[in-house]
């Protein structure tokens, strides 16, 4: 399959219990409820695929096009498609969670992978806050502090601001506050380990499962900031954010203003629109893209050129 044109994506909706509207009243979204927490843009998570809307392939989900078609994606090696790109809309507090790595998530849930993170928070209320990391030294007194419930005394949280940009590692104690909008890059996984979900009950009365006993299991101790620094550079029609350079991706905001045309330097790339609009077009092929669109940019498109005045974020795989 020599498809050499981008791979548009239909997002996959997640209802969850802390969602709220800001997916429909930012971005457009036909969500399917009142407390559409997660768009999940670009997946090919058996929980949530995304299905291609455009080209040859129209129809057809990517991780069914990731099996079929590797060429498209520069022959990566791997059984399952690595990345998974979300908007989440955090109109309550998220719960406090920790999320293990690769060796942990395989043994014990059977997934192909960890989840190692980061968030661009794309907007927020003000006075919001993360929870990132926690102020125990030692597992003996996080488990106590855990266990006798002095979550004000474990809980780190930092006020957050618009553009800025965290990095989380598998084994970090996090959490987002109520009245934030973000971009998630995270490598392709679904679990999650609650540790602490504020009492809270659902329409029906009933708690969301706490998962104490792997929490601390999984849990960096003591907490330690990841260092990231990012790197600005400027060409012609592009300033280009390299946010973060990992073990499992590579992410970078874009801001295109003109004209900015490349070769493809990776095997392919994830493209997310945060806001405007403008054309993506190659030798073969020219598309209208807009804000709240995601692609991918298939290794068969060697060549490509973005116009107008568009904010992206872009990522790759570094598998």
């Amino acid at each position: 399959m020599y498809q050499h044109e981008p791979l548009f994506l239909k997002p996959e909706f997640k209802d969850r219990i802390w969602g709220g509207t800001k997916l429909k009243d930012l971005f457009g979204y036909d969500i399917p409820s009142e407390t559409t927490g997660e768009c999940w843009g670009i997946s090919a998570h058996q929980n949530g695929p995304c299905e291609i809307k455009n080209g040859p392939l129209e129809g057809k989900k990517l991780n069914e096009v990731w099996e079929d078609h590797r060429n498209l994606f520069g022959d990566e090696e791997g059984e399952h498609f690595p990345l998974l790109v979300k908007i989440l809309d955090a109109n309550r507090d998220l719960s406090v969670q920790v999320h293990p790595d690769d060796t942990y998530a395989r043994a014990e849930e059977g997934e192909a992978y960890g989840k190692t993170e980061c968030w661009y928070i794309i907007d927020c209320d003000s006075g919001a806050e993360l929870i990132f990391g926690h102020h125990a030294t030692s597992k003996s007194q996080f488990t106590e502090m855990i266990d006798n419930g002095q979550w004000g005394d474990l809980l780190r949280r930092i006020p957050i601001e618009p553009g800025q940009f965290y990095f989380v590692p598998s084994g970090t104690i996090h959490a987002i506050g109520a009245g934030t909008m973000i971009l998630e890059t995270q490598q392709s996984s679904d679990t999650t380990y609650r540790v602490y979900d504020y009492d809270r009950t659902d329409d029906k009365g009933n708690k969301r499962e706490l998962h104490i006993e792997r929490s601390k299991e999984v849990s960096t101790i003591p907490h330690v900031d990841p260092e990231f620094h990012p790197v600005v550079s400027e060409e012609e029609g592009l300033k280009e954010t390299k946010l973060i350079e990992a073990t499992y991706f590579t992410v970078y905001h874009w801001e295109v203003d003109g004209v900015y045309s490349t070769d493809l330097d990776a095997r392919y790339l994830l493209v997310s629109v945060l806001s405007g609009e403008g054309e993506i077009s190659s030798a073969d092929s020219s598309h209208f893209v807009k804000q709240g669109d995601h692609f991918i940019i298939p290794s068969t498109m060697t060549e490509f050129e973005f116009e107008g005045e568009l904010e992206l974020m872009v990522s790759k795989s570094n598998k």
